[in-house]
């Protein structure tokens, strides 16, 4: 898949911080830049998401990768996982994530949080009571919250790339540890 829209002009300052932040200008960026005002407010969104701190760093890595796993986003999933080394996450998890379901090294609170973010993700949405009142018990209202609204905000990310067509940037070649694939149906089509 390639851009569906052409890379936009950024200007220098930002473009010279986002790349001593990051290598390289992300690809989200370049697709919406074009309208900047778009841009500087999903930027900021995403800023004050990680900002966030009533629910644990792990939980919210997972959800997002979940989403991003199962919506089919890429560049997500890349820069995800690496932003969980980044952040001395447990990568032995965060690279298991686009198999969730398959691998034992989750507990059964991360299992609860990706099963409600894949919840959160069907359309329409799929979460039950069960689940909330599980969720709700074991995280308590705020950081249940948190998670809710990182997970509809990993919803618009990897919605807006994937349908602008962006794509992995390699971000996560410099993790030790491989990022798992997401598991392939019988009939050979994948799950996402």
């Amino acid at each position: 898949m390639t851009l569906r829209v052409p890379k936009a002009e950024i200007n220098p300052e930002v473009k010279e911080g986002l790349i001593e932040q990051f290598g390289v200008v992300p690809e989200p960026l370049e697709a919406t830049w074009h309208n900047p005002d778009v841009a500087l407010a999903a930027q900021e969104m995403g800023s004050r998401a990680s900002a966030w701190n009533a629910a644990d760093e792990s939980l919210k890595s997972f959800v997002h990768m979940a989403v991003a796993a199962q919506v089919g986003c890429s560049w997500c999933l890349d820069i995800n996982y690496f932003l969980a080394q980044n952040s001395n996450l447990d990568l032995t998890k965060a690279s298991q994530v686009p198999r969730w379901r398959e691998s034992d090294v989750f507990t059964p609170l991360e299992r609860d949080v990706m099963e409600y973010a894949e919840a959160m993700t069907a359309t329409p949405p799929t979460v039950s009571d069960e689940l909330s009142a599980r969720l709700l018990d074991r995280l308590g209202p705020a950081a249940l919250v948190e998670i809710t609204a990182s997970i509809a905000f990993a919803n618009f990310a990897t919605r807006n790339n994937t349908a602008l067509g962006v794509k992995t940037q390699g971000f996560s070649d410099a993790c030790r540890i491989p990022l798992a694939a997401r598991p392939v149906k019988s009939d050979a089509t994948p799950t996402a």
